[in-house]
């Protein structure tokens, strides 16, 4: 299930992105929050 949700999630982030640089930043931000998370 947390499988399921997560990739609709990542699916969802991709498709708002316009540009290359634009997933750049968003793949940035998702491992700034995954480095938080685990501290």
């Amino acid at each position: 299930m947390v499988r399921i949700l997560t990739a609709f999630i990542l699916i969802a982030l991709l498709a708002a992105c316009n540009t290359v640089q634009g997933i750049g930043k968003d793949i940035e931000r998702g491992g700034e929050a995954i480095q938080k998370s685990t501290k």
